[in-house]
């Protein structure tokens, strides 16, 4: 009898993977366009408010600030924003430097441009750090016990082990404060330096998005029933406390509200649960297209989560669907008034044309 015994393949590493011809456009990409924050984004933080009322957290909470604590409470949500973007890049980064470590591979294109990535993340932290310097916050962040110290800790030795779950997290640590940033940005309100900071960011921040995208679904495929499990059930609650500890507790008590309470306010209020839906849902359209979750079957938790039914739709929120019965009396009414309004419009010019000595309406005698 012959025993055949199948001999490993020793070719697969040299294999091209579907996402290694972009990963070369974005380390060519890198590479040309290197922005140094120190020289390249000069000047600094104004007085006074620096990012529009209708960005800060409490924005439907009818509050009745006066101006200097909507000033005090803009910089000090700014500030958290910028504090918490440099942890965030810190545990991207511990990331990366794991995985180059336990790389078998060190040629792969997919380390050089982590090390691209690193030194973006590295120069980003650097500016938001300046920025930081200039608002001058005073809010205490109460997330940074010794409990939350330990949250993050055990949370961070999980993720490094796994690049699937590692990956997805990035994706949301850079969509949601993306589109907070794009927000501000387009703001005609906004402090200058804000915005030019906001601007520099961003366009790195796209090619970072851009490689965790390409490599979403080869993680996915090589990935484990627990990281499997991970993504679709834990991950989103771990997204939905990254966004809404982006602006931590503390800062309210600076303009004399009670920080829990108006925490939990904030998050819950319309125009902030409309944020985290719009910010998170570009996170859930990288996993369908990855792959990893099928239009029809979204997990329960990430579809609270994003604000989409089963398919991934746009699931509209309690007041909406109340709303939606009446809607069409609502526009005609809308409608009817406003042709109403053109009408009579229509009728005062006319009135006010033949009245008005000088007007196309005046008289032969007056004409003449």
């Amino acid at each position: 009898m012959t025993v055949t015994v199948e001999q490993p393949r020793t070719d697969i590493a040299d294999e091209p993977r579907a996402a290694d011809k972009k990963i070369d456009r974005l380390n060519t990409a890198s590479l040309r366009r290197v922005i140094e924050p120190d020289t390249d984004v000069k000047g600094g933080v104004g007085e006074g408010q620096v990012i529009p009322s209708e960005m800060l957290t409490v924005a439907d909470l009818d509050l009745h600030l006066t101006d200097a604590q909507r000033a005090t409470l803009s910089r000090e949500e700014l500030a958290s924003v910028a504090i918490s973007g440099v942890r965030f890049e810190t545990f991207l980064m511990s990331g990366f430097a794991a995985q180059m470590a336990c790389s078998s591979d060190l040629t792969d294109p997919r380390i050089v441009y982590m090390l691209h990535e690193m030194g973006e993340e590295t120069r980003h932290s650097r500016l938001f750090i300046r920025l930081v310097d200039q608002l001058q916050p005073k809010a205490v962040d109460p997330l940074q016990t010794r409990i939350g110290q330990l949250f993050f800790r055990r949370v961070l030795r999980t993720v490094l082990n796994r690049p699937a779950v590692f990956c997805v997290l990035v994706l949301a640590g850079e969509e949601i404060p993306d589109l907070f940033q794009k927000k501000i940005a387009d703001h005609p309100e906004t402090d200058p330096f804000v915005r030019d900071v906001n601007h520099y960011h961003r366009m790195e921040e796209a090619r970072h998005l851009a490689f965790a995208r390409a490599v979403l679904p080869e993680l996915w495929s090589e990935s484990s029933f627990i990281d499997r499990a991970l993504i679709r059930y834990e991950i989103p609650r771990l997204i939905r406390l990254m966004f809404n500890g982006m602006i931590h507790p503390g800062v309210y008590r600076t303009i004399g509200l009670p920080t829990l309470k108006t925490w939990l306010d904030a998050a819950g209020s319309p125009s902030r649960v409309a944020l985290r839906h719009e910010a998170t849902r570009p996170v859930l359209a990288a996993l369908v297209d990855g792959g990893c979750f099928h239009a029809g079957s979204i997990p329960a938790r990430w579809r609270r989560l994003c604000g989409v039914d089963p398919s991934g739709e746009h699931q509209p929120s309690g007041a909406e669907r109340l709303a939606a019965p009446i809607m069409p009396i609502v526009k005609a009414v809308l409608r009817w008034e406003s042709t109403s309004r053109g009408k009579a419009k229509t009728v005062l010019e006319g009135v006010a044309s033949a009245a008005l000595p000088g007007s196309g309406g005046q008289t032969s005698e007056t004409s003449g």
